[in-house]
Parts: structure tokens; C-alpha cells; sequence
């Protein structure tokens, strides 16, 4: 047990994999040399050398289809997008080419790529370079996303895109990079898919992902004071997401909030809300209340982005809404 960076953690999981597995690749801007925007891919150029961690030209839309190419043509990818941001340029490249090719070809071949991009706000970097986009990729079928909200599922979530044999997109907070925690690197392998009970509870169950995890607990620590016990649900990935853990915890406690660091319209919170109104109403004891940002865009300055992104207090309100 080893107590590591969030972005050390990423780094590890891509060293581990470009040694291990020959046809690991891992390309995009400023990855080589540079060792990424944020230091993330630093000293992989080193040692794995140029031919298998390159640089590329500024343009998201090659780097996608590059990559599209290279996982059809038997290599496994691992591409970065600079910002979440821009992945709109790439759009063709992932919801048409990567997400179709297996239906498209019959399941006679598949696309082995990962996608990692950093999301979310907290870094004051402005509307075109803090939105959080996932539920654009969740809507698409053929697409995994995941989100991790910590160092050692960094570490396990990515090792384990990179061996799916399925495009996935690694969203990664931005603003997580320098958060440390314990990392195991012999502990059991965590499967795409599965969520994790971050804090048992019987009062209320929270359900989040990403970076927002962590508001989450630090909201049920204060909750706690006040004898309230609140179950908070980390979903590591959105696509596909783990419907059969929360609908256990909501069993356990009967009131649910559901909690992201995205605009609350049209988000992956109403979809986990509608789907458990769906198949959880007769344990519902109150409505299922979700708490993220407002419908507009990031602002750059520091005092109106803390006031955009949810926080503590902001779950600790929609919970006493549940509990009323």
C-alpha cells in the first residue's frame, strides 16, 4: 500500500499496461515530450521510447480516428483529448465509427481504444475548458464511460479500459490531480460496471461519481453530527452503470439523492432518478432529489465558479428535503 497522486496513479496504470502489453500505444498533444497538459503521461516518451508514446498534431478529429484505425487494425490506443471541451471536434470519429464498428461489421471486429480526458471545473479555466460532458457518451450505444473519484480506482478502472474490448471513454476531474490516497497495486481487479459503497448509511442513500464522490462524503461526514447516516453510492462508471447496487441501498434506506459535478438538466442524474422511480417506487419513501450545476456555462471567475459547482452544503439541503 502506497500512498500516490491521483495523475501518479493514471501514470502507473499506463506504464504497467505499455509494458506489459506490446500493442499499447499511447498518443495525443503534448503526451510525449511534454508528459501532458497536467504532467499525467510524464517520462512514459523514456521509457517506452516514440514508437509507442507520440505526439500528435492539434487536431482532436485525426487523434479519434487515428485511433478508430489503430484498435481495428489490431493495436489497443490510449489517446488523451486536452480538455472534455474539445471533444466535440471528435465527435464523428467516437459516436459513428468507434461506438458502430461492431454492429456495423457483424461482431467481426471490435475497437479496443481508451479515451482519456480530463472534465469539471475548480480550476478557474473558463466555459470552453471546464464542462462535464459524460452524459453526451452515456447516450451513445457502444460507448463505456467512466469516472473515477480516486487514485486507486484511477489505477484499476483505467488498466481495466485498457483491456475492454470496447471503446471507453476515462474521464478524469481536472481538478483531482493532485489529490492523494492509498493505492494497492496487488489488490483484486475492478470490473467496468460496478459500483462501490464509499460510506454505509440506513437514513439516505447519495449517488455519485467523479470527483463529486468525495462532496458526497464530505457532505455525510457533517450529516453524521446530526445522527443522520447517509450511504453514499460511488458508480466509477456511468456506461454501463451498476442499477442493481443502487436499488439495494435504496432498499436500505427509502430516500435517494442523486449527486453530479454537470449541469442537473438532461444529466445522468435523471436517468439513475427515472430508472429508479421505475424500479425502486414502492421503496421510495420521499421524491428522488438531484443536486448539480445550473443550467448555464462555466464562469471563469473564481468567486462565481464556487458558487456554480455544487457543494456540501448543497447535498446536505437536498437531503433534508428527502427527510422532511
Amino acid at each position: 500500500m502506497a500512498e500516490v497522486r491521483f495523475a501518479k496513479a493514471i501514470n502507473m496504470a499506463l506504464d504497467e499496461s505499455l509494458t506489459k502489453d506490446p500493442s499499447v500505444v499511447v498518443f495525443g498533444e503534448d503526451v510525449a515530450h511534454a508528459g501532458g497538459p497536467f504532467g499525467v503521461t510524464r517520462g512514459l516518451l523514456g521509457t517506452h521510447g516514440e514508437s509507442r508514446v507520440r505526439d500528435t498534431p492539434i487536431s482532436e478529429a485525426t487523434i479519434v480516428s487515428a485511433a478508430v484505425g489503430a484498435a481495428m487494425s489490431g493495436l489497443k490506443p490510449v489517446v488523451e483529448i486536452m480538455f472534455m471541451d474539445f471533444v466535440a471536434i471528435a465527435m464523428d470519429g467516437l459516436v459513428n465509427q468507434a461506438a458502430k464498428a461492431r454492429f456495423m461489421f457483424g461482431g467481426q471486429c471490435s475497437v479496443p481504444m481508451v479515451l482519456r480526458t480530463p472534465h469539471g471545473g475548480g480550476v478557474n479555466a473558463g466555459p470552453q475548458h471546464s464542462q462535464c460532458l459524460e452524459a453526451w457518451f452515456a447516450h451513445i450505444p457502444g460507448l463505456k464511460v467512466v469516472v473515477p473519484s480516486n487514485p486507486s480506482d484511477a489505477y484499476q478502472l483505467l488498466k481495466a479500459a485498457i483491456n475492454d474490448p470496447d471503446p471507453v471513454i476515462f474521464i478524469e476531474n481536472k481538478a483531482m490531480y493532485s489529490m492523494k490516497g492509498d493505492l494497492d497495486e496487488a489488490a483484486p481487479a475492478i470490473e467496468i460496471g460496478k459500483a462501490h459503497i464509499a460510506r454505509a448509511g440506513d437514513d439516505v442513500t447519495i449517488v455519485s461519481y467523479g470527483a463529486a464522490v468525495n462532496t458526497a462524503l464530505a457532505a455525510a461526514a457533517t450529516l453524521a453530527e446530526r445522527d443522520i447516516e447517509a450511504e453514499v453510492v460511488d458508480l466509477r462508471s456511468v456506461q454501463p452503470w451498476d442499477e442493481e447496487t443502487v436499488l439495494a441501498s435504496l432498499s436500505r434506506t427509502h430516500r435517494l439523492v442523486v449527486l453530479h459535478e454537470a449541469v442537473t438538466n438532461f444529466g445522468v442524474g435523471a436517468e439513475i432518478a427515472a430508472r429508479m422511480a421505475d424500479i425502486g417506487f414502492d421503496e421510495l419513501d420521499a421524491p428522488i432529489v438531484r443536486v448539480g450545476a445550473p443550467f448555464m456555462p462555466v464562469p471563469f471567475a473564481k468567486s462565481l465558479e464556487s458558487r456554480y459547482l455544487p457543494d456540501a452544503d448543497d447535498v446536505i439541503a437536498a437531503v433534508e428535503k428527502v427527510l422532511a
